[in-house]
């Protein structure tokens, strides 16, 4: 197969392009995300009443931080173009959170290239389908379809 780039997108449409690098979510990283977007549920911040309380028996990730990190594992999955002189996001589709995330896991992302569609000589839209699984875990946290405005 030819050497994965820009110009060579369309012939890994259904490429698993394997795990990312893994993301450790702790505790430190669910105060700062809720700092920053306020939302402070007492599921996500309070560990002792988490430890009571919660099915999980611990505080969870927000599910937007864990969706906000799916850009983080794109990037270091391999999928994006090594030729690319910019990257967008352009949006998602079809996600769904399936599990919590609790705090301490590690994620690891999954990526398949779905769809390349060619914009212009130096623009292509690529549509991926994507998981983030929780090691140690059978249900990922969450999947969906996630695009990206590649140009060169």
């Amino acid at each position: 197969m030819d050497t994965y780039s820009f110009h060579t997108l369309e012939k890994y449409i259904g490429h698993d392009f394997g795990l990312c690098a893994p993301i450790l979510v702790d505790q430190d990283r669910i105060n700062a995300f809720a700092d920053i977007t306020n939302d402070h549920q007492w599921i996500h911040v309070d560990v002792a009443r988490a430890a009571k309380e919660s099915p999980t028996g611990t505080t969870i990730a927000h599910g937007y931080l864990t969706l906000s990190l799916v850009a983080a594992a794109i990037d270091s999955s391999g999928i994006l173009p090594p030729d690319a002189k910019a990257v967008f996001n352009y949006g998602m589709e079809k996600v769904r959170f399936l599990a919590p995330v609790p705090a301490g896991s590690t994620l690891r992302a999954r990526f398949v290239l779905k769809a390349v569609d060619t914009k212009g000589p130096t623009q292509k839209l690529m549509t991926v389908s994507g998981s983030m699984e929780i090691d140690g875990h059978d249900k990922p946290a969450l999947v969906g379809e996630f695009m990206a405005y590649v140009m060169t």
